[in-house]
């Protein structure tokens, strides 16, 4: 099972093709965007592992490629994600956010999510008994 968090989460993995129309898409729209990984993919884990800094004042996606690239490369066994932002009300806010690696091993992982109280919501990642 894999991992789901953001945008396309339940589709299968994106092509590079694919990764280059949502860039385009983004920059169309005036969104900087970064790259970052971890080997915490927890739905909670707000503190991923930024590659480089954020890019601003995109016109093509090729940087944003290269980074994705060099990303994988450096991290073949992490998650790395592209994360677009918005700053047209004055502030950075996270518009889109969607995975484009999942390591091999990612495929033993499981999340489950349980309702409380009080509108809370509770994630708990494990080892997958199912895929094994």
């Amino acid at each position: 099972m894999k991992v789901t968090q953001g945008i396309f989460s339940h589709l299968p993995s994106l092509t590079d093709e694919e990764i280059e129309a949502q860039l385009r898409y983004a920059i169309g729209n005036g969104w900087a965007l970064s790259v970052e990984s971890t080997d915490d993919p927890h739905p909670r884990n707000l503190y991923w592992d930024m590659w480089g800094l954020p890019i601003f004042d995109l016109v093509d996606p090729a940087p944003v490629l290269d980074a994705i690239r060099e990303c994988r490369a450096a991290h073949p066994d992490r998650y790395v994600r592209v994360v677009a932002f918005d700053n047209h009300k004055g502030r950075e806010t996270v518009v889109v956010s969607f995975l484009v690696q999942q390591p091999d091993d990612g495929a033993g992982l499981e999340i489950r999510r349980q309702h409380a109280p009080g509108r809370t919501n509770r994630y708990t990642l494990f080892r997958s008994t199912r895929d094994r």
